[in-house]
């Protein structure tokens, strides 16, 4: 089963019916035991980072941190992504999981923020997560603060200046963007996560 973690901030409907619209089981849920027990886990995300700092409060952080440490798959979506890194100027009191190097920051004031709507990938082919991906595909944004281009990231976006639009390393991964708001190129991505 997949856990789509709710903690309040997510967009879990949408999430939700993209994976049974690929076929998998899944479930929306906020218990901390059921999220350790899942086969993959998927936190979405939308709004504040501060918002993250409920998953320490109802006991999710420290069920997401055991099934990663077991070598359960993660994806943090947008929001949940950000928070697989230590921190974020948005919220420099919440800390995130630290599962990542590095800090999110806000976009520069040359450009509008937030960044919304559709913009273009530029992926790594060895990429678990864009396998079947075509290079310049385009996603659907929406986000004011950026992750930074590291060792893990496999795919970057352009939007004053380069950042992580898709990080990966071992059973981690995470997208700046909305898949499930992305049509078939995020449903692709949706799928080789639960087929990992």
């Amino acid at each position: 089963m997949i856990a789509i973690v709710d903690y309040g901030a997510g967009n879990l409907v949408s999430v939700k019916k993209a994976m049974d619209w690929l076929g998998q089981e899944c479930a929306i849920t906020s218990d901390p035991g059921q999220v350790e027990k899942a086969a993959k886990i998927v936190l979405p995300g939308v709004g504040h980072f501060a918002s993250t700092a409920a998953l320490g409060r109802s006991g999710l952080r420290d069920a997401i941190a055991d099934a990663i440490g077991r070598g359960v798959p993660f994806l943090g979506i947008c929001v949940g992504m950000q928070w697989m890194y230590e921190r974020s100027q948005e919220s420099p009191q919440t800390p995130g999981l630290g599962v990542l190097n590095g800090e999110c920051e806000r976009f520069p004031a040359n450009v509008k923020s937030p960044h919304v709507g559709w913009n273009q990938l530029e992926g790594a082919p060895s990429s678990r997560l864009l396998r079947g991906v075509p290079q310049s595909s385009f996603v659907y944004f929406t986000h004011s603060f950026r992750a930074p281009v590291t060792e893990t990231t496999v795919a970057v976006c352009d939007y004053g200046g380069r950042f992580s639009a898709v990080v990966e390393r071992d059973h981690l991964f995470g997208v700046q963007f909305h898949p499930e708001k992305s049509g078939e190129i995020g449903l692709t991505m949706l799928a080789n996560f639960c087929a990992l």
